[in-house]
């Protein structure tokens, strides 16, 4: 007699703690899981490790793409829509190398046409706000002090302890927790790759009264007002991105002092910004990610910075982890409605394969980026300094100069099957 899988919503008991499928981790990523398991059909409750007053300073993700915007707005309609009222778009890309202007472009029309821009720029945590009123619209509960303790998967499910004592089973669990992810430590993935060489600042300056018209993202190639560091500023709803690279002798801590923070400030964005520091932290970007996105019994699926860490450079982070909990959600949900186990386990297994492909990719695009500014390569300095000095007669020359530091464009290649 043929076997039937059936549908998640006719399978589970009665116990509140027995779910289709656990989250593990209520950031961006996380609550994108929850929306789009919901889209399709499918209960699920969010396990978070802190509380539900955690401190959540700092923009972070400021920069949203297009097709981010795109799929928060599929899986529940009206979300991406207000994180684009929320946004700006900035019309202005402007560069300058050792304080020479080498490419300035405004465009007209810099969103595109559409209710959806190419992208549009905002805190992380008006993000977050709106993916948690979309939770309680459609009642999903976040589970605030709950952290995974334990993952225990068979070919059947999954069972998972919590810091609170609370036992949770589910047939499937998307680790969603961050970067010290316990769900990846639980299931023996490893994390493996790069750290990169220098230390970064990254600071948010309040923009007092909003801002103007006039907006532009300036990159600085060897800034002379910061001794020599490249420098990234880019306007957000409320204020302005500042990222500084330190250099190799640099003492992160020392330049992170008021004091410090407060002169840069002045010599790149005047002396009406100095009181304007809102927030300012150091760290270095890591590279790497898990070496399997799935367990051994294909029920606990990884995603977003549980699964990969990658340098900021293109935005590659929070979006492609969006892309992650999506592409998750999918695959249960066909799993969960699969007549054979081996068509639900070749659904889990082509998610593994897709997203590390896609992870691959960003690794590699955000690593390029990152070797352009950081190394050391002669042949790369040298051709930034040729095309700083073309820029004035050869349009390509600046453009290519301010184009670089964010990696290649283009989306990570579509694959049909992996390593599994």
């Amino acid at each position: 007699m043929e076997e039937f899988r059936l549908h998640s919503n006719t399978t589970m008991s009665t116990n509140e703690n027995t779910n289709p499928v656990l989250i593990a981790g209520a950031g961006p990523v996380g609550m994108t899981a929850a929306l789009a398991l919901h889209a399709r059909g499918i209960d699920t409750a969010i396990l978070e490790a802190e509380s539900e007053d955690r401190d959540r300073d700092g923009s972070r993700a400021i920069y949203v793409h297009g097709s981010t915007l795109r799929t928060l707005e599929r899986i529940h309609p009206g979300l991406g829509t207000d994180l684009v009222d929320e946004g700006l778009v900035w019309p202005t890309r402007r560069t300058l190398y050792r304080g020479k202007e080498v490419f300035n472009r405004t465009y007209d029309s810099p969103g595109g046409s559409g209710d959806i821009p190419h992208f549009t720029s905002v805190p992380q945590v008006v993000t977050e706000a709106y993916m948690h009123d979309a939770l309680e619209d459609i009642g999903i509960e976040i589970h605030w002090d709950s952290e995974v303790v334990t993952v225990d998967t068979s070919p059947d499910g999954v069972h998972v302890e919590t810091g609170d004592g609370a036992e949770w089973e589910a047939e499937y669990l998307i680790g969603a927790d961050g970067g010290g992810s316990e769900v990846r430590n639980e299931i023996g993935a490893n994390f493996e790759g790069d750290q990169s060489e220098n230390a970064f600042l990254i600071a948010d300056i309040e923009e007092e009264g909003g801002h103007g018209e006039e907006l532009e993202r300036m990159f600085h190639y060897d800034a002379p007002e910061t001794d020599g560091r490249n420098v990234l500023l880019v306007p957000f709803t409320g204020g302005w991105r500042l990222d500084i690279q330190c250099l190799g002798d640099d003492d992160p801590e020392e330049l992170k002092s008021d004091e410090r923070m407060q002169e840069f400030i002045r010599d790149v964005m005047g002396e009406e910004y100095v009181d304007n520091l809102k927030w300012v932290s150091t760290y270095y970007f890591l590279q790497v990610m898990a070496d399997t996105f799935v367990d051994e019994h294909r029920r606990v699926l990884l995603a977003g910075e549980a699964a990969h860490l990658l340098a900021p450079f293109g935005a590659r982070g929070m979006n492609s982890g969006v892309a992650d909990a999506d592409e998750a959600a999918s695959a249960i949900a066909v799993a969960l409605g699969a007549r054979t186990d081996a068509v639900a386990r070749d659904e889990i297994e082509l998610y593994a394969a897709r997203r590390e492909k896609a992870a691959e990719y960003n690794l590699e695009a955000a690593g390029q980026a990152l070797e352009y500014l950081q190394g050391e390569n002669p042949a790369t300095i040298l051709r930034k300094e040729a095309a700083a000095s073309l820029a004035d007669t050869f349009e390509e020359a600046g453009e290519w100069l301010d184009d670089a530091p964010y990696g290649p464009h283009g989306s990570p290649p579509i694959v049909s099957t992996g390593n599994y």
